[in-house]
């Protein structure tokens, strides 16, 4: 098994988050009920430049939708994969081909191959984290539904 905590460092996910003005979902669904369209509405909500990828879609999020990375026409910040892990060395190829400066990799998302490849064409690696619940936690405000960040608890210290 492949030892995440290299590519979860809190720095780093936070540099990434401040630096990213566009980010490319790769795998964006239309679909209202997906994850990745969820993400990607709520990046967009954000203020963030959200470019669909999916080459099934020609339009997601009021977005034109391209077919892979190399297609599309202006610099993306992060890449965002919403893929089955065996897709990731492909995506990570495109990744560094664009200049991307960072490759995040949703939950379960983790293919080593793939951060390898990344990471020797000098782009930042995240894996195995969601980019809208670190946003909440790190820039944004936690959602009423909350997410176990291990940073807030309602238990105190001490008392038992």
């Amino acid at each position: 098994m492949t030892d995440l905590g290299h590519y979860q460092d809190p720095l780093t996910i936070q540099r990434v988050l401040h630096s990213a003005r566009t980010i490319a979902i790769v795998g964006l669904s239309n679909n209202e009920l997906r994850a990745s369209y969820f993400v990607g509405y709520y990046l967009k909500r954000h203020g963030y430049r959200v470019i669909p990828v999916n080459p099934r879609e020609t339009q997601i999020l009021g977005e034109t939708c391209y077919a892979s990375l190399l297609e599309v026409p202006v610099p993306v910040d992060v890449v965002n994969v919403f893929r089955a892990p065996d897709a990731l060395p492909g995506i990570a190829r495109e990744t560094v081909a664009i200049n991307a400066s960072a490759l995040w990799c949703q939950f379960g998302v983790i293919n080593e191959e793939g951060a390898r490849i990344a990471a020797d064409g000098g782009v930042t690696v995240i894996m195995d984290r969601c980019l809208k619940v670190e946003h909440a936690r790190y820039v944004g405000r936690m959602h009423w539904l909350g997410f176990n960040t291990q940073r807030i608890t309602s238990v105190r210290a001490g008392l038992q």
